[in-house]
């Protein structure tokens, strides 16, 4: 009875050290193992044998993380308040720098894009951040990218979602955009007005020059008017008309 217990204390003990010793990584893992606290090496996905009690691993995500980053309160350069919220795409891709240069890098990210959006947002002006959003991202993803690089991560994009306005800012905006519609539909029709009376100038000239031209013009008027359901239709004719038509005088 006795031996049967000292075997099955040496079966638990060796299954143990097997699940100590036995690990897995996934595909979108590395592990980076320390020997009695020192870096060792850093292992690739698959079944791996650390030596139990002296080697330690630690499990490193590298596929790509979303983090959105709320709504943070700024005043622009221009002096408008507002609140812009963002997103940013990042992943690690140096296992052994994301574990030891930084306690959390996850959170260290999070805190690093948090006060890179403040700081470029009171950097730019509002005109900016509307109309050239694309720069205001590019400019947040060099910033974030160089100051989380020691770390091992790399920052692909940031975007800029929602941008937050104040009642007031939005209707002066509103209408602001109102009087640059008339304004330009103002400008429109002048520009029509005028190039209509360029094209008239240049009608009557040729029509003056030109008598022959007027007595078709008539013509052709009585053509459109002969068209219209009528019973009676009184069309005066010119004496200059009819003269065309009468023998001229020696």
């Amino acid at each position: 009875m006795g031996d049967v217990i000292v075997y099955v204390v040496i079966a638990i003990l060796v299954l143990f050290l097997l699940t100590s010793a036995i690990k897995v990584i996934y595909q979108y893992e590395s592990g980076v193992v320390f020997r009695l606290g020192r870096l060792q090496s850093t292992r690739k996905p698959g079944l791996r044998i650390i030596i139990p009690f002296i080697d330690r691993m630690r499990k490193v995500d590298t596929r790509v993380v979303t983090m959105d980053v709320p709504s943070q309160e700024a005043i622009t350069r221009d002096n408008v308040t507002l609140k812009v919220n963002a997103v940013v795409y990042f992943r690690v891709m140096h296992p052994e720098q994301a574990v030891i240069e930084v306690y959390d890098y996850r959170l260290a990210t999070y805190q690093i894009a948090q006060t890179t959006l403040r700081s470029v947002l009171g950097q730019s002006e509002l005109d900016d951040l509307l109309a050239h959003r694309d720069k205001i991202n590019e400019q947040l993803q060099k910033i974030i990218d160089e100051q989380t690089e020691p770390w091992g991560i790399k920052v692909s994009v940031v975007e800029v979602k929602d941008v937050e306005l104040p009642q007031p800012m939005q209707r002066a905006m509103a209408a602001q955009a109102e009087a640059e519609r008339e304004r330009r539909a103002k400008i429109i029709h002048a520009e029509g007005e005028l190039q209509a009376s360029v094209k008239l100038a240049e009608a009557g000239a040729i029509i003056g020059a030109e008598p022959t031209t007027l007595q078709l013009r008539y013509l052709q008027t009585l053509t459109e008017i002969a068209t219209e359901k009528t019973q009676t239709l009184v069309f005066p004719i010119p004496l200059d008309f009819l003269s065309a038509f009468m023998p001229k005088k020696k």
